[in-house]
């Protein structure tokens, strides 16, 4: 089909590095998706409790948490990958391939989730955290088993929402060295101007986002309407 439109493309001779490729991203958004995702949903509780009014509040707590959040989510992670390098080193190893580009998309996550977390959790209506509290459940308790559960529907959609950024992110670690479909689109389809290699790595990238956008509001729709 590409040679009857004129089109020259390595794509053929590339099947299993771009497969291998494929991986590397699903490999590097799953990880980040699961560590940031916890350790976000942590950091996003904490704001929770510790705000003003909060279950566990505490001015000077909540202060830190907030600024260290408000610091680190707008860099661009571009940036925030290249300046990340010498860290990682340290942490696993290296500084490029795809263990070191997770390990940057995962801190990058676990801001970006924890205000999604925060955002949702304060949707809680009051009277119900009133309730459990005059029924004498301790306030990790209402912490886990009330304000968790009443935001869970939300959360779902916004953890599918942060999935799609973490995709984004590994395409972008890609440009610097991190492996994955970015890494594969820009060698050879960007450089050796291979529109059928870019497009190709562009519909797997979308196909990805699109199975877990489905599955995230499919599930988030199940819970709402428990």
């Amino acid at each position: 089909m590409t040679a009857v439109l004129g089109i020259d493309t390595r794509l053929g001779d590339l099947q299993p590095e771009f497969w291998q490729a494929a991986g590397e991203t699903l490999v590097m958004a799953t990880t980040a998706l699961v560590l940031g995702g916890l350790l976000g949903l942590a950091l996003g509780l904490g704001l929770f409790v510790t705000r003003k009014g909060g279950l566990y509040a505490n001015r000077l707590v909540f202060v830190v948490l907030n600024v260290a959040v408000n610091f680190f989510r707008p860099i661009p992670f571009v940036i925030f990958v290249a300046a990340l390098q010498p860290v990682a080193r340290q942490v696993v190893g290296t500084g490029i391939g795809i263990w070191a580009a997770t390990f940057a998309i995962t801190i990058a996550a676990i801001f970006g989730v924890s205000r999604i977390v925060e955002q949702n959790l304060v949707t809680v209506s009051p009277g119900v955290i009133e309730a459990a509290r005059a029924m004498g459940a301790s306030r990790l308790r209402i912490a886990l088993t009330v304000v968790l559960p009443e935001a869970l529907g939300p959360m779902i959609l916004g953890f599918t929402f942060a999935f799609v950024a973490i995709v984004d992110m590994t395409a972008i670690a890609g440009v610097v060295a991190g492996g994955g479909l970015g890494s594969f689109a820009q060698r050879f389809g960007f450089r050796q101007f291979d529109q059928v290699i870019t497009w190709s790595a562009i519909v797997v990238l979308v196909a990805m986002v699109t199975v877990i956008q489905l599955g995230g509001n499919v599930l988030a729709r199940r819970v709402l309407r428990r």
